[in-house]
Parts: structure tokens; sequence; C-alpha cells
């Protein structure tokens, strides 16, 4: 559908971007959408054949192995991979942007020479850890703790609702140095670091096939230069990726919207009632054009704070205002489609009610959309 719509002009590379994307996931990943959701699946498989068409090191330097691009080409990509299917684009996305990208901006050139090559490649899978059981919205009162002993630190607690938790082999994450919003440092993990350990799989509603898991630190000997970005500084690593955060996440909602076009308007066109397709119903119609202008408002919303990210004027209430407008218009479309589709609509056999449940994470995750109303009106009062 996206095919017949508004030319945005995105650029040539974000154009080729698309159309490379946009062909592997029709190929490889679409095809397998319904039994990742069916079976909570993560195919890992996948992960080295995104490597090789350069997906997971869209951001990062050509010098480091990676595409050199932007954050308008890294949504374009995300948007497309979650086209084919939601639960890999949101594990796509803690990938190469919460984990890749963050090492991107903050790691050394020694830990980007180690680390970067495999996650850039998909030999390797990477995840962040922000959040606890009791530290959601408010991340700053994380209880992971991070004492330091000869040689580096040792780690206790856990990390809660991590996203690749128990597919990653390298995890950015957060833990107490000290005391208040000062007392947080970075820590990038490996999998077989002694002492840490995944906890429970969570079961979840939607995005499954997307692990979400407990980290559970336990005497976790961690070297010193695994420390990234200065000690005590954490805050500042992890507020400065949120933006990016949010504009690339954002892309999962865009990609989930053109999926439930992609299902409507042929069904529309195809059933018949009254001797009618129902696509030539008013009310049916009416449907389709708010389906439609709801992608693309959004779509208009997020690429312009994407390119914006790319010139360095990106505001924190604009990243915040363009996954909102694009997550609640998602689960909108998403309970339009299963609508359009009546019964059908309602049944494991269509995909659309995969695509409502999907949708709905990012009401919640990476920010709730209360938060981000929060945040939007707090900085435009400037209160």
């Amino acid at each position: 559908m996206s095919e017949l719509g508004l030319d945005f002009e995105l650029g040539e590379m974000a154009d080729t971007i698309r159309d490379t994307t946009r062909r592997f996931a029709r190929e490889r990943i679409e095809p397998l959408a319904a039994r990742i959701d069916a079976e909570d699946w993560f195919p890992t498989e996948l992960w080295p054949e995104m490597g090789a068409l350069g997906l997971h090191g869209i951001t990062v330097a050509e010098e480091d192995g990676g595409l050199g691009l932007g954050y308008l080409e890294h949504v374009v990509a995300q948007e497309e991979v979650a086209r084919a299917s939601a639960s890999i684009g949101l594990s796509y996305g803690a990938h190469s942007n919460l984990c890749v990208n963050q090492i991107r901006r903050w790691a050394s050139a020694e830990q980007k020479a180690k680390y970067l090559p495999k996650l850039i490649s998909g030999e390797h899978v990477g995840s962040l850890a922000m959040s606890e059981a009791g530290a959601g919205s408010d991340v700053v009162s994380m209880k992971l703790k991070a004492e330091a002993v000869q040689g580096g630190y040792v780690l206790n607690g856990t990390k809660f609702w991590i996203t690749n938790a128990a597919n990653a082999d390298t995890l950015v994450v957060y833990a107490k140095t000290g005391e208040g919003s000062r007392g947080i440092t970075t820590f990038l993990i490996e999998k077989d670091m002694p002492g840490f350990s995944i906890g429970q799989k969570l079961d979840k509603m939607g995005m499954r096939g997307s692990p979400t898991a407990e980290l559970i630190f336990d005497d976790c000997e961690v070297p010193e230069e695994n420390v990234m970005g200065p000690v005590n500084g954490g805050v500042g690593v992890l507020m400065s990726g949120l933006d990016y955060e949010r504009t690339v996440l954002a892309g999962i909602q865009l990609g989930i919207m053109q999926a439930c076009l992609d299902v409507v308007l042929p069904y529309v066109r195809e059933r018949k009632q009254f001797g009618k397709a129902i696509g030539s119903f008013q009310l049916i119609q009416a449907k389709v054009a708010d389906m439609y202008v709801a992608l693309n408002s959004a779509r208009a919303y997020v690429y312009q704070v994407a390119r914006a990210c790319d010139a360095g004027k990106t505001t924190r209430f604009d990243a915040a205002g363009a996954i909102l407008l694009a997550s609640e218009n998602a689960v909108k479309v998403a309970g339009e489609a299963i609508q359009a589709l009546g019964g059908a609509g309602y049944t494991k056999d269509w995909p659309v009610e995969r695509y409502f449940r999907d949708a709905k994470l990012l009401d919640i995750g990476a920010g709730t959309n209360e938060i981000r109303r929060m945040l939007i009106g707090r900085e435009l009062i400037g209160s």
C-alpha cells in the first residue's frame, strides 16, 4: 500500500534501505511471523542474515563496520521489519538501537573494537537493561547495585522487562554505584560472566517471539574495562539515548499500521455482502480513509523527528510526541482492521488480531503514554 501512497521524499539512501529491507522481510520474516507469534519463538538464524544486509549497524560509522547512515534510514528499516513481524521489529530495535547505537555513541575505541563487529554482523544478539520490577517509569530508582572492588565491580540485584534478554550475548546494563541520579553507571555485560543468569521468562499478550525476561546478578564480577562512559554518569548515558530510542521504535507502529492496510484493502475489495464488495459501502470507506490518514500523519511526524535527530536538532518533547502519536494511532488502526474483517478479524486465521496485540505494547513500553504526555506538557510549559 505504501507504494501507492504519499512520497515523503526521504532520499535515495532511505529509499534503497526500504526496498532492500522490504524484500528481505517479505521473503524471510513474513513467512515465519505466524509461527513466531504462536510458538513465542525467536528465530536467531535471521540475525546474521540481517547483519549481512547491514541492518544492525545503520547508524554506526563506516570505520567501525557500520553503514554510516542516520536515524531516518534506521526508522525506515524498522518500519519494514515490523511490517512483516512486529515481534522481530521489537527485537531488532532493541538490538540495533538500544544496544548497538548506545555502544556506538558511548563506548571507548577498545570497547567498540571488541563488541561491535559481532553485534553488527548478527553473530551476537544485543540487549539493554534499564527497568526493574520496582523501577519502570521511575527508572532512576533502580536497585541493582555495583560495588567497586579491586579491578572492577561486583553487581547484585535484578533487572526486569528486558527485551532480548534470554538470547543476548552483549547487554548494556545500568546499575547503582552511588546515591541518587548521580550514582548510576553503565556496564557492558557478557552472557557468560560468572554470577550473571537469566531469570523468569515472561509470557506476553503480544510481541510474542521477542523474548522478554528477568536478569539476575548474584555477585557478578565485571572488570573495570567494561564500564561504558563515565563512572556515576550513567543517567547521562541513559537519558541521551531515549530520544533516539523513542524515534526508532516509533517505526514499529508505522509498520503495524501498514501491515493492517496490506490486509484490509484486498479484503474489502473481495468480500461481498448484499451482492456488493463491502469496500463499496461508505462506512467501510471511512474506516479505510481513517486508517490511511492515521498512518501518514504518524509517518510525517516520525520521519521529521528522525531528520531532526540526524541534524542534532530534536527535542525531548517531539521524540516523545512522535511515538505517542504513532503508538495510539497503531492501536486504533489495528482495532479498525479487526472491525473491517468482522468475525474473520477476531480469529487467528487472519493476522489482524496479532497486529492489535502487538500494537498495544508501545502504549506502555519505552515509556508509557502517560509519561510521554507528562514530559511533553512539562517541557512546553517549562515547569
